[in-house]
């Protein structure tokens, strides 16, 4: 299955859109031997642009990933039929259909030569130090239901580019803190960091057997924090930018020294 049309356009414009909001910095890459056939590429989530300095990195490297995105956003007035056309992937994770969903992936992943994307936190890091949450297995899950190598990718700089903001926008004054934020880093630029590392080794673990998917999501997870450590190096307690709209909440079992 060759990446659809729109999605290589939208990749494109996604590059331009990304060196106008910062600098982008890749280190890592994905091995020859993985290219073309099914692959995860597992992130962690530290803002509202780091979906979109994901794609632009994959494209400085070679690959057009997809992603497994919640249905909220592919029933979307606009940007959902987009995100369909594009060949994005649903998964609904309150709905009892949630293993069909998972199988749905893997198929689409045998399918076509196209990584996807997952953010194995599930949402936008409120860590008070930004570094990735516990998480959720249903990546790990989908890594070993389906065979499929795990490339763990760590970003960092995104959450300098534009404010978290609000879960809910009321009315033009809740764009406010997006558009403000947004403009006065354009005038910042802001390094955007993103790390490919090592595949995860998951060859002792098997689909069904239990504690294995938990067992697979701690090494993406490790794996996804030891690649963060050096990107942020000269902030390796708290992100020396402040976002006053971030809630920072919870702690992160996988931060460094963490117990």
């Amino acid at each position: 299955m060759s990446t659809p049309l729109l999605w290589r356009v939208l990749t494109t414009v996604d590059r331009g859109f990304v060196g106008l909001s910062g600098r982008l910095r890749v280190t890592g890459d994905i091995p020859p031997h993985l290219r073309g056939r099914p692959l995860l590429l597992a992130s962690n989530h530290i803002g509202n642009l780091d979906p979109f300095v994901l794609i632009a990195a994959c494209h400085k490297i070679g690959v057009a990933p997809r992603f497994l995105l919640a249905g909220g956003l592919l029933d979307a007035p606009v940007l959902g039929p987009l995100l369909k056309a594009s060949g994005h992937l649903r998964v609904d994770r309150a709905s009892a259909s949630v293993g069909e969903a998972y199988h749905r992936a893997v198929e689409a992943l045998r399918a076509t030569g196209d990584p996807l994307a997952v953010y194995p936190e599930g949402g936008i890091s409120k860590e008070p130090g930004l570094w990735p949450e516990r998480g959720k297995t249903g990546a790990a899950r989908l890594a070993l239901s389906g065979g499929v190598p795990v490339i763990p990718v760590s970003q960092w700089g995104a959450h300098e580019a534009v404010y978290w903001g609000t879960t809910r926008l009321g009315g033009v004054a809740d764009l406010k803190p997006y558009l403000t934020s947004y403009v006065a880093g354009l005038f910042r630029r802001p390094a955007f960091r993103v790390h490919f590392g090592a595949p995860v080794d998951l060859a002792d673990l098997a689909d069904g057997r239990p504690g294995d998917a938990r067992r697979a999501h701690e090494r993406i997870m490790r794996a996804i924090t030891a690649g963060l450590v050096p990107l942020r190096r000269d902030e390796p307690d708290r992100p020396k930018f402040h976002d006053p709209t971030r809630p920072t909440t919870g702690h992160s079992p996988w931060r460094p020294g963490a117990v």
